[in-house]
């Protein structure tokens, strides 16, 4: 069994810090809780609530995020709030009640999109499905993580699944066109997601899924590398996931001046993928880092 880890990630608000988890907290959605009343799904933010300095609490599937009143700084108890949090998931207890009945049931909402890629359809929601983006290529893939990935893998022209924070990309086997399948698709989805089951039950280990996929830091980046993850956060990746894929940051060579990504989703294997790698983010990232990029590679998820 995974042991359960904690770590500390500052936020651009210096009153807020969030408690990443390498374990899945919740079933999907989100939670925000101003007091400890409103906290009482939630025997973990109650308990945080005990804490004179803590103001908000917002849990997510995989972090859990902390607001605190002016009394104190973040750097002289994080590691106490850490350690708290840590001992808690440890012991196995409740993060949140999700099953009790006062918790509002939420009006689930999918709908399907066409995306550049002919094999893959974008099936979007309005219900939060993940923070950790996930790519599964076959069914025994997605029994390790997500029985959500393994429902969908049991249509027999499904090849891949790519589950994002609000939205869902599946590529498709050439036995069929979208056009014939995609109703049935979306309705499947939204029974699921109606029905409240688990989504994402363990966030895989990136590390050794396949050496295409996306390996997770073991450090801060720094540097160039630090500021091309930057750019493509904030100007490339709300685009391509308007298509229903997504880019990340796979490694910069100093000496070439190479950046290498990963294409997931619908990015991955489309015809338009390589120019809008070369037209695209190759000149944008020329334009906003001079002379330190000369090539950007791509990588299929």
């Amino acid at each position: 069994m995974q042991e359960t880890k904690i770590t500390v990630q500052e936020t651009t608000n210096q009153t807020i810090i969030k408690f990443n988890s390498n374990k899945i907290l919740i079933n999907g959605g989100s939670y925000e809780f101003s007091n400890i009343d409103e906290a009482k799904n939630s025997p973990l933010a109650q308990q945080l609530f005990y804490l004179p300095f803590v103001k908000k609490v917002f849990i997510t599937a995989n972090f859990i995020a902390i607001q605190r009143f002016d009394i104190v700084e973040w750097i002289d108890v994080q590691e106490e709030v850490r350690e708290q949090i840590e001992a808690y998931i440890t012991d196995g207890n409740i993060v949140v009640n999700e099953q009790t009945s006062s918790i509002k049931k939420e009006a689930i909402e999918v709908y399907a999109e066409v995306t550049p890629n002919p094999s893959v359809m974008k099936f979007g929601t309005n219900k939060a499905l993940t923070q950790t983006d996930v790519e599964y290529k076959n069914i025994d893939e997605a029994n390790q993580s997500s029985p959500l990935a393994q429902a969908i893998f049991t249509f027999p022209f499904v090849k891949q699944v790519f589950i994002s924070d609000n939205y869902i990309s599946i590529t498709k086997y050439e036995m069929v066109e979208w056009n014939e399948v995609f109703t049935e698709v979306r309705t499947f989805i939204r029974e699921y997601l109606v029905e409240g089951k688990t989504i994402i039950k363990e966030i895989p280990d990136q590390e050794i899924t396949s050496e295409t996929t996306i390996k997770t830091p073991t450090i801060a980046l720094e540097g160039v590398s630090a500021q091309i993850v930057e750019i493509l956060d904030e100007y490339i990746k709300p685009a391509v996931a308007g298509d229903g894929g997504n880019i990340a940051f796979r490694s910069y060579d100093e000496e070439h001046k190479i950046v290498s990504v990963v294409l997931q989703g619908a990015c991955s294997g489309c015809p338009s993928s390589t120019a809008t790698l070369k037209n695209g983010i190759e000149t944008l990232l020329k334009e906003m880092l001079p002379n330190q990029i000369n090539e950007v590679i791509a990588i299929n998820g």
